[in-house]
Order: C-alpha cells, then structure tokens, then sequence
C-alpha cells in the first residue's frame, strides 16, 4: 500500500495528485456542484475540491448573508500565484459576500522575524494596493490585523482547551522539535477563520476559505474546534430521518439541565427541548419525536439536505442560550500554479514566479526562459507536438492571462498537434501578460488612494 500523503502548510514541496487528496482527506468534488456563474477558475477544473460549499451556494441562490475570509503573510512580495485567490475573493464578493482578510503579523513577526511596523508596510504597499488594482470593493473589505484584534486571540486561546498535541501531531505531523510558534499559529488561524461569525464582526452566517490544498490542514482544525464547542448535533438517524442530540461539555451542562451531582433537571431540560421544537416546526417539520431522558429529538422526514438549515437554527438557539454558536467554515480547494522553472512558484525563490511589482521587460525574459513543453528539436514538434499540460507559458494563460476558453482550446490543439510552437507559445503569453500586467501597473495609480478605505476600525 502506498504511503499516506502528508499535506504541510510551510512545506516547500507539495502533491499535486489531487484525486488522491480529495480521496485520503475526505474533500468534495466541485464536478458534482452546480456553481452559479462560473469564474474562468470554476471552468477550467482549477478550483477542483471544496468542503461544504453547498451551504454558500444556497446563500447566494436565496440572497441571504455570507461571508469570506483569507489572509496574506506580510513577508514579502505578492506574485501571480497570489492573484488567483484574489479572484476568487471578488468573484464571493460579486456574489454578495462580504470580506475579511487577515494580516498575519504575528505569525510573521513569530516565524519570520519581521517587525510588526514592517509587516503593516508590507501589508498596505504589497497586497492591499494590488487588491484595489484587482478590483476588490473596499466598501465590502475589512483588511485587519492579528496584532490588534484581541478578539482573534482571545477566539484562540479559547479553541485551545478543544484540542491538544496528539491532535496536531496527527493534523501536521508535529514532533517533539516543533517550534512552538507553529502550535501557536494555527489556533490564531482558526480564531481569523471563526471569528467574523461574532456579532461585532457580521454575526451568524456561512463563511467561505478559499486556499490552495496545502493549507487544508488549517481548515481541518477549524472545522473540528468548530464542531467541538457546539451543544446540538445533528446525525442521521438509524432507519431514516436526522436526530438531533445534545452535547453536553463542562461549559454548558447547566444550560442543558444537568447538576452538579450528574442528575438532569426535568423542567430545565424540558425548556430546552420545547424551544428545539419550536425551532423545527419554524422550518416546516411536524413529525417531531421528543426523547428528553435519553436527550434526542427524531426528525423522521428530515432528508440529508435538510441538515445545513436545522444547524443553522441550533446555532441561534445555542447563541440564545449563552454558548458559542459556531458554524463549520466552507472551504475550497485550487490547483497550485507551476513555478516557471517547472516546480513549486514560491516568493522566496524569484526565478519561479512573477511578481506583480516586477516591470514588463522582466515579466517577458522570464516567460522567454520559463519551462516549455516542446520538443527538443523543430522537426520533432512538428511531429510530435508539444505538452501544454507542463508548458508553463500555456499554463499561464489558462491560470491568469486569457478569459477566453475557446481561443484557449485553441492554443491547446494547435500546440498538441506542433502547428505552435514552444517559442510561439512563450511570445503569446508574453504579449497577454505584458497587457495584464500593464492594465494592473495602471489600476494600482488609480486605486492607490482607495488603500486606507481597506482597513478595518481597529487597523487605522
């Protein structure tokens, strides 16, 4: 049997044998999910798995409130790879979400030394002036800072008594020579992912991460603290129907009727009970089998479907109650871009990638030298034809430079069947990517003054 595959968010090598990702991590394929209005990314397989994405779609389909949440590392430069999660932010965004995006400069002062002054430099000159230039609508933006939200951390340090080493050891492959600062991390990772469900930050509602694979793992975590701190569970029931049942933990067992000797208050317990099927006939249900001593309410009619709008109506009655009420993020999952060397694109290594600081006569030689899919001689193209599936100029106009899918179907049979060749291909992108680039250079002076307007309250 084949060894498990490990999925590392600071690993400089990643898989990208992604049936088998979706397989060994349980995500869910976008082919079986009717996306509204799909991005060039949604069309192309580029965006390939998600986690509960459904629960979104039906946001938008009705109209109702959801949210996006990503972040940015304020450590070095933003390059192209960067740009596709961008679009996806502004395609949520088009859709009616609004958007949080975390600075994360703690991790970085933490990680990687950078000072928190300079990490808000970065932060503003780097990303946040290329997120106007790409078109993000800053009155539906908070860009925040981990530094100075407290709440983020207070969120942290409370999901923290919900996990423990063993857990994160099996998550990321943490051993005894663990940084502690990468302990750290994620837990503040998970409060930027849960928190904008807090009233003060939107309230109760979806929220969707969209992330390259490799940061799965954070999403894992999140989803399971999220899932730890609530007090309903809805499963399936034995025949038919979902079962709603509660979970008592030290925090709520009074809430839920249970003293201090383990005995459960009747009347308390049966209020609880009263308002759950309240809830439930709100949704239409009317088969409600109550079983208060053994702590389960039976939906008999209730199909898998029905699943996302009982929890969200759980979560309001536990919200009411005193407890958390936190939903599990949706996620979604999108190719890594290749590197132009052929390997993993990466800010630390510049002859990977293009950065979108860099100036068109550079963007162009390093298109011109990037790794072809071609054939080692003219004769033997003409013959044979090229690969776009490893031509990273082809690559990169299905990924970032062309809109059109038919005259991308195009460059790729014209380019499998050698009547384009690796040179030709390179001189297309190159053209395409001097107009992208030129257009986003010229956005960035027109934008430039919408920077601030970006900033969340509590980041001026």
């Amino acid at each position: 049997m084949d060894d498990e595959l490990i999925i590392d968010p600071w690993g400089s090598s990643q898989s990208t044998d992604y049936d088998r990702i979706i397989s060994q991590f349980g995500l869910q394929s976008f082919s079986n999910l009717d996306v509204i209005e799909p991005s060039k990314l949604h069309r192309r397989g580029i965006i390939f798995a998600h986690r509960d994405l459904d629960v979104v779609m039906d946001s938008i389909s009705m109209g109702k409130n959801f949210g996006v949440m990503t972040g940015l590392m304020p450590s070095g430069q933003m390059h192209l790879g960067h740009s596709m999660v961008v679009e996806q932010v502004k395609w949520f965004q088009e859709h009616g979400a609004d958007v949080n995006i975390a600075v994360a400069d703690l991790e970085s002062q933490a990680t990687r030394g950078i000072s928190l002054e300079k990490g808000r430099e970065i932060a503003l000159t780097e990303y946040v002036a290329n997120y106007a230039a790409l078109g993000l609508d800053p009155e539906k933006v908070d860009v925040y800072f981990q530094s100075s939200r407290h709440e983020v951390q207070r969120l942290g340090f409370q999901l923290g008594k919900k996990t423990n080493l063993s857990e994160f050891e099996a998550i990321y492959g943490f051993s005894g020579q663990t940084n502690l600062a990468h302990v750290q991390a994620p837990l503040v990772q998970a409060g930027d992912i849960l928190h904008p469900q807090l009233d003060e930050f939107g309230g109760l509602r979806p929220i969707v991460v969209p992330v390259g694979v490799d940061q799965d793992p954070h999403i894992r975590l999140t989803r399971g603290l999220a899932g730890k701190t609530n007090w309903f569970n809805v499963k399936p029931g034995p025949k038919s129907g979902l079962v709603i049942s509660l979970s008592v933990q030290d925090e709520n067992a009074q809430q839920l009727g249970v003293l201090q000797n383990g005995r459960v208050d009747k009347g308390t317990r049966n209020n609880i009970f009263n308002r759950i099927k309240e809830k439930m006939s709100a949704l239409g249900f009317s088969d409600i089998i109550s079983n208060p001593k053994h702590g389960t309410i039976s939906l008999p009619s209730a199909v898998t479907s029905d699943k996302n709008r009982i929890k969200m109506k759980l979560l309001e009655l536990e919200r009411s109650l005193g407890g958390p009420g936190l939903m599990s993020p949706s996620s979604t999952y999108h190719h890594f871009a290749v590197g132009l060397t052929g390997n993993k694109m990466s800010s630390s290594k510049p002859k990977t990638t293009i950065f979108l600081s860099d100036d068109l006569e550079s963007v162009k030689k390093k298109i011109m030298k990037s790794f072809s899919g071609g054939q080692p001689t003219l004769e033997e193209h003409r013959r044979l034809g090229g690969n776009p599936d490893i031509d990273v100029a082809y690559q990169y106009m299905m990924y970032f430079f062309e809109n059109d899918d038919s005259y991308l179907s195009e460059l790729n049979a014209e380019y499998r069947a050698g009547k384009i060749l690796a040179g030709e291909m390179k001189q297309i992108c190159a053209d395409r990517a001097e107009e992208w680039m030129s257009n986003l250079s010229e956005m960035r002076d027109q934008t430039s003054h919408l920077v601030t307007e970006f900033l969340a309250n509590d980041a001026r």
